[in-house]
């Protein structure tokens, strides 16, 4: 069994940072792409920000410069630094992992549990 928790995330300035961080536990072999996604009050699930096991890094535009993805690949943790946010980033926040499980043969994807993010003005 493999499990996300996410942590960080809250209330916060525009114009502030905020950290956001997720691990993975459980009967994990392998731990490829993470990503983190958002999804704000009445819009879809959009892709922030993808981190290979080899570290190339994507963001999506509106974020590019301001937030900073990175990965532990021993602790199996990824992190999503957050700068100069603005109250369009306001969203609830998951983070997604394909992860073999010692059991498996193929990889799955895995979500957290979401984390809110609110930036007030």
């Amino acid at each position: 069994q493999v499990q996300l928790v996410e942590s960080g995330g809250g209330l916060v300035q525009a114009g502030g940072s905020l950290d956001l961080s997720c691990v993975a536990t459980g009967s994990i072999l392998r731990v490829n792409t993470w990503e983190w996604y958002r999804q704000a009050p009445g819009q879809q699930r959009e892709l922030v920000a993808q981190i290979t096991r080899g570290a190339v890094k994507n963001y999506q535009d509106s974020v590019k410069g301001r937030f900073t993805i990175s990965r532990d690949n021993v602790l199996n943790i990824v992190y999503l630094r957050m700068y100069s946010l603005k109250p369009e980033d306001t969203a609830d926040y998951y983070c997604g992992v394909d992860v073999q499980a010692t059991d498996r043969e193929t990889y799955e994807t895995y979500w957290g549990q979401g984390t809110q993010v609110t930036v007030f003005s």
